[in-house]
């Protein structure tokens, strides 16, 4: 008969290395099975943190969606009329776009619109294609006279007939009025357009649109996001004098400064954010100040300010040597002007030195 060995007879593998050591080679392959696992544990977290980041931004978007749908639906119940921007949204196919360029502008800059339309902005079929390709809408906006339908309005809608890059919206102008004008900017772009950015750029300065997206595109899964060239300048309490502020005394003591916010010649801000603006446009304070007014919107709400110097680059030959060391501007303008002095000639200037050419703009992927 067979017999099974006793459990001591069975030869126990690698009987001939002492107690307590390891084989080198089973040594080197635990080695290597560490840095295997190290390895799959680096990319797990770096899987985890784009997670995270996108899970973010998704959660802000659904809580803004959320809170204008609780807005409109309370304005139903309670038989007040519901805003026109809602009843505009709910007819037009929502695409999503990376972004939605308001130049600000006034009756009196026909110039300067002319100079921006043969420089930095596309044109015609142009422009629908960049629409269409790159997802960038662009629009000149402008309100409406005291006089609603004046001869100032009447200009206008000839100049949108002719061209068709106007944004109207419901706003009196006046310089005076730019807090209001930018909210009510803000309101109407985000009830337009499904965009991932909301940028507002005045009629004097110039942009390189490929550059610019790409700054943005950069941030796009981050909920609210605030993005410009960060101030803090002096709150001037005496009359008289420009950028006067008539609400100082709010700001403490004579000699403060403001508190840190985007430069109003150019600064972007995320949907949550503009949606956001949309839904409060009744209850936030204007200051005399736009882009303090807009900062001041957000003092208090869990918001990333973004400091990027390529939006607030100067004219030749500040934005021409950046270019030339590769280092394009998005925006370029004069800071003693508070835009291109005489813009309406020197843009030109601006454009042929510091442009980013065309082929950037096709070419670019956001």
């Amino acid at each position: 008969m067979w017999t099974l060995p006793e459990a001591s007879e069975i030869a126990r593998p690698n009987a001939n290395v002492e107690e307590g050591t390891v084989p080198i080679a089973a040594e080197c392959g635990s080695k290597k099975v560490q840095e295997k696992q190290d390895y799959r544990d680096i990319l797990q977290v770096q899987d985890s943190h784009h997670d995270v980041q996108t899970l973010d931004k998704t959660i802000a978007s659904l809580e803004t969606e959320l809170s204008a749908a609780r807005s409109l639906q309370e304005s139903l119940l309670n038989g007040s009329p519901v805003a026109e921007e809602y009843k505009v949204s709910e007819s037009i196919g929502r695409r999503k776009y990376l972004m939605v360029i308001g130049i600000n502008t006034a009756f009196s800059s026909r110039k300067r619109r002319d100079s921006i339309r043969y420089t930095w902005m596309p044109q015609g079929e142009k422009r629908k294609k960049l629409e269409e390709e790159k997802g960038i809408i662009i629009r000149f906006v402008i309100g409406h006279s005291a006089i609603s339908g004046g001869i100032v309005d009447r200009a206008i809608e000839a100049e949108d007939r002719k061209h068709g890059d106007f944004m109207r919206i419901d706003h009196v102008e006046g310089y005076l009025a730019l807090s209001g004008k930018t909210k009510t900017y803000f309101a109407t772009a985000v009830s337009l357009w499904d965009a991932d950015f909301y940028v507002k750029v005045d009629d004097d300065v110039h942009v390189n649109i490929a550059t610019l997206g790409q700054i943005l595109s950069k941030h796009a899964l981050k909920p609210r996001v605030y993005i410009g060239c960060m101030k803090s300048g002096p709150v001037l309490s005496e009359k008289g004098v420009r950028y006067y502020e008539p609400e100082h005394w709010k700001f403490g003591e004579s000699g403060n400064k403001y508190f840190r916010h985007a430069t109003g010649q150019l600064y972007a801000v995320s949907k949550d954010l503009a949606t956001y603006i949309s839904i409060n446009k009744h209850i936030l304070h204007k200051y005399i100040n736009e882009d303090v007014s807009l900062g001041s919107w957000f003092i208090g709400l869990d918001v990333e300010h973004i400091d990027d110097r390529r939006l607030c680059c100067g004219t030749p030959p500040d934005c021409e040597w950046k270019a030339q060391a590769g280092n394009v501007c998005a925006a370029s303008f004069d800071w003693r002007c508070s835009g291109i002095c005489n813009s309406e000639g020197r843009i030109w200037e601006v454009h042929n030195k510091c442009a980013e050419g065309e082929k950037a703009l096709w070419n670019a992927t956001f």
